[in-house]
């Protein structure tokens, strides 16, 4: 049985309330979030949507190479929503973001615009591997190749035991 969420202010751990091992995130508004939003409000997520209903060339051509687990058995989503941030592809497994940029990021403002993004993702501990429109239309295989090449490079850590769990 679940307990009435109504009351709970602030996040609370779901395991908190019903003593299991979901880690799903309880908000102010007594939603379910899972932890690969990082806060992202309800605004960002519908504009992600509409994203996806939207996406570039370049975006679909990448989406083709991407979806259903074809890069190293790796689940990507498209326009995924971190924060305030809205991501062209991330792969919540590795943390690994990837952005496809069209000629307005050449320009300074947005060069200065997307350095504090990265930063600010990064501080979520999520990488990001950025290519040019002309790059993924013109050049597909070599970008997914620069991606499984990172993606070799960046293996996940084996997580430690928690108490209780391992040999013993």
């Amino acid at each position: 049985m679940v307990p009435d969420l109504g009351n709970y202010e602030g996040i609370v751990s779901f395991k908190e309330l019903i003593g299991n091992e979901l880690d799903i995130m309880v908000r102010m508004n007594d939603t379910f979030e899972y932890d690969f939003y990082y806060r992202a409000f309800a605004e960002t997520k519908a504009r992600a949507a509409e994203l996806r209903k939207n996406m570039t060339t370049a975006e679909k051509v990448l989406w083709r190479q991407l979806r259903n687990r074809k890069v190293e058995g790796l689940k990507f989503r498209r326009q995924h929503p971190v924060d305030i941030f809205i991501l062209d592809f991330y792969c919540h497994e590795r943390k690994l973001a990837i952005e496809v940029d069209g000629e307005i990021h050449n320009q300074e403002d947005q060069r200065e615009w997307d350095e504090n993004r990265t930063f600010e993702l990064n501080e979520f501990g999520i990488q990001i591997l950025r290519f040019s429109n002309d790059e993924v239309i013109s050049h597909t295989e070599r970008v997914v190749d620069s991606i499984i090449e990172f993606l070799k490079l960046c293996k996940p850590q084996p997580q430690p035991f928690s108490e209780g769990e391992g040999s013993g």
